[in-house]
């Protein structure tokens, strides 16, 4: 009987203190900045987040890592130790997102658009050139 082979890593990452790591086996979708008032909060500016199935991230550490249910439709994954923010999990779990800024290689992934500009910061501009969608059901 032949031996199953892994599927390649995509991405890895972690936190800032190194107690929470992740690898994922699976496609990872394009770059999301969200700029709702719940992200702002939790990012300090806005999130940038990349997503992929929650069946293809294996997360190493889980003893560190903590949630927080955010909204009745998510939650967020963050580390005890350092407090830095990695995930959010849609309720249904079928989904994992990850923040970008905890991903260690580049992995050609790219900025596609914005969504719930209506409730950015007033403090900035959106100059990108980049689609940008006032809302988003899963916004807060």
């Amino acid at each position: 009987m032949p031996e199953a082979t892994e599927r390649p890593i995509r991405a890895t990452g972690g936190c800032l203190c190194g107690s929470v790591r992740y690898t994922v086996r699976g496609e990872l979708r394009d770059v999301i900045a969200c700029h709702c008032p719940l992200c702002r909060r939790l990012h300090s500016h806005f999130a940038a987040y990349t997503e992929c199935d929650s069946a293809d991230i294996e997360i190493v550490g889980t003893g560190k890592l903590r949630w927080y249910r955010s909204s009745p439709v998510a939650r967020r994954g963050f580390c005890s130790r350092c407090g830095a923010q990695l995930f959010s999990e849609s309720s249904d779990k079928r989904r994992i997102a990850i923040a970008a800024g905890t991903i260690d290689e580049p992995t050609g992934l790219r900025l596609t658009r914005h969504v719930c500009v209506a409730k950015k910061g007033d403090y900035y501009e959106i100059a990108d050139g980049l689609p940008q969608i006032a809302g988003r059901q899963s916004c807060e």
